[in-house]
């Protein structure tokens, strides 16, 4: 289960953004619509306000990598939920960062609860480095990696390239005088721009290693799950299946570069056609038209843009106009049945036969069980296809099945 290779047809990916792109008030206008639940469950499990972090909370006390981690785990798990809903599970799941944690839970290694205990570790661990190893970062603009790499080490400092987003896009973090070194240095290698950001730590480099013991202990007690999807990793850039593995790769990503472009080009090589950007930024999905100018973006950020995915997605959509005809007849005649509960799902008898669609539905009908609960369809319709396969874990309000009403 280890191979790159997941088969021959297209593949929808998910791509969840790390720190950094946060914004203020980027949950706003998420209230009240499918998946706002989960910042109810992300407060009680995380004994912070989550909701007003997504809400009310300013762009200084935003940056603060608590803070941010926090935010930007749950703002991405917030979409991934309503894009379930709507019937548009990924084939496999990315994250930058941070938000490869989210990716995680969406390939169902992590439990959300679990997944939320091991941010709010991680960033409480990584603030502590921040104070032990003050560091900074800067993107270096029209500079090759290996270049960048030069940069560095003419600044004969603490400084390293920590992120690998896209060609001519890269991140140098250490200590502060090393990497404004390593940026003059940059120019006169033929960088086009330096860019510094205003981050309070040298992520991704050996300044982060006093956060590994409290990670690593955090890893240790919490279980790792079957991924129903593979999840390709920051550190190597290749997908991983296997839920031994994810411990050690989570603890050594604190240290080590983000592999980001060589990771789109992995998703790219999986005939991965179409990858949605999970998150309030659209800075990842610039880097994965720069890595993979062949493929699909598309950007979650409000949820009006779940219409746009759900067209483009299913219907292939290349012009829009024709976007609310059919985001229209969707939701008037079409419907999912969700899961009530979190646990393993089991076709019954009955629900061992829809296999391939065309199955007509009474209201009540039994699509299946998760755990010992069965899972009812509230309508009556043509039972159009399953979204579950058997022995797969699935959360609470993900969809199992496809109607389109009588």
């Amino acid at each position: 289960m280890g191979s790159d290779w997941v088969g021959s047809r297209s593949l929808l990916a998910f791509s969840f953004a790390g720190q950094g792109a946060q914004t203020p008030g980027m949950g706003r206008g998420w209230q009240g619509e499918d998946g706002w639940e989960l910042v109810e469950q992300a407060s009680a499990v995380s004994g912070r306000d989550v909701a007003r972090l997504l809400t009310s909370a300013g762009a200084d006390e935003l940056r603060l990598t608590r803070n941010a981690q926090l935010a930007i785990l749950t703002m991405g798990l917030v979409m991934d939920a309503a894009l379930r809903r709507v019937g548009l599970p990924p084939a496999v799941c990315v994250g930058h960062s941070v938000g490869e944690y989210a990716a995680l839970i969406s390939a169902g290694a992590l439990t959300f609860e679990d997944g939320i205990r091991l941010v709010v570790e991680r960033a409480e661990a990584m603030q502590a480095a921040d104070e032990e190893n003050p560091g900074t970062m800067s993107a270096l603009v029209g500079l090759d990696d290996d270049d960048a790499q030069g940069a560095c080490g003419r600044a004969d400092g603490d400084v390293w390239v920590a992120n690998y987003n896209a060609p001519g896009r890269t991140v140098v973090a250490g200590a502060v005088g090393a990497v404004r070194a390593a940026e003059g240095a940059a120019v006169e290698l033929g960088a086009a721009r330096v860019v510094p950001l205003e981050v309070g730590g040298a992520y991704h480099t050996r300044f982060m290693a006093p956060a590994r013991p409290r990670l690593r202990d955090a890893l240790a007690r919490t279980p790792f799950h079957t991924l129903q999807v593979p999840v390709v990793a920051n550190v190597d850039a290749r997908s991983h299946w296997s839920a031994p593995e994810w411990p050690a790769l989570l603890s050594a990503q604190l240290c080590s570069p983000v592999r980001w472009s060589q990771s789109i080009r992995r998703l790219v090589s999986m005939d991965v056609d179409t990858i949605v950007q999970l998150g309030p930024s659209v800075a990842l999905g610039r880097l994965v038209k720069r890595s993979a100018p062949g493929v699909r973006v598309l950007t979650v950020r409000e949820p009006a843009d779940i219409d746009v995915v759900l067209a483009l997605a299913l219907g292939g959509l290349e012009e829009l106009d024709a976007l609310g005809e059919l985001s229209e007849r969707l939701h008037m005649t079409e419907r999912l049945v969700v899961s009530p509960t979190t646990g393993v799902y089991r076709a019954t008898p009955a629900s061992g036969v829809f296999t391939t669609g065309g199955e007509i539905l009474a209201e009540g009908d039994v699509v299946g069980m998760v755990g010992d609960e069965p899972v009812a369809s509230p309508f009556a319709g043509w039972l159009m296809g399953l979204l579950a396969s058997e022995g797969q874990r699935v959360r609470k309000g993900q969809p199992i099945a496809w109607l389109r009403l009588l």
